[in-house]
């Protein structure tokens, strides 16, 4: 039987590769140096003329938990959101070199993710959700036939 975990408990660190740029703001704030990245840069032609693009392609993404100290700073750096925490904690292996886990295998933890706590109801609206609202309601009030 599972015990049951506090909700913002610690077990696992998850990535969600399509959200991972490869900027490597992770492994370079990492104080055990514990996340090796690995990439390639892939050129893309550009739609409707213009100068191609070119975009680092995540090759391998892995985290050795025997280094970790689950200090969480990667998950918190993460500006594009591919690092959580997971609440699985069973992942004991054997030989001390099999706990480096693979972009594969952290990618499995992502599906125990659980979704982030609901906003408090008597918070006040993110700034950007209020700056957006207020500019809604200025072109509504010179839409309706102003000309202005």
């Amino acid at each position: 039987m599972q015990p049951d975990l506090p909700p913002r408990s610690r077990g696992v660190i998850a990535l969600f590769e399509e959200n991972c740029t490869v900027c490597m703001l992770c492994a370079r704030e990492c104080p055990d140096w514990c996340i090796y990245i690995d990439s390639h840069k892939e050129t893309l032609p550009a739609e409707g003329g213009g100068r191609p693009r070119t975009r680092n392609v995540l090759d391998r993404f892995a985290i050795d938990f025997a280094l970790c100290m689950y200090c969480g700073i990667c998950v918190e750096v993460c500006p594009f959101d591919a690092l959580f925490w997971s609440p699985e904690f069973e992942y004991a292996e054997y030989d001390i070199a099999e706990l480096t886990h693979e972009k594969e295998r952290l990618r499995e933890w992502m599906w125990t993710v659980p979704p982030p706590p609901a906003h408090d109801p008597a918070a006040e609206p993110p700034k950007e959700i209020a700056a957006a609202e207020k500019a809604a309601a200025r072109a509504a009030r010179r839409a309706p036939g102003t000309g202005t």
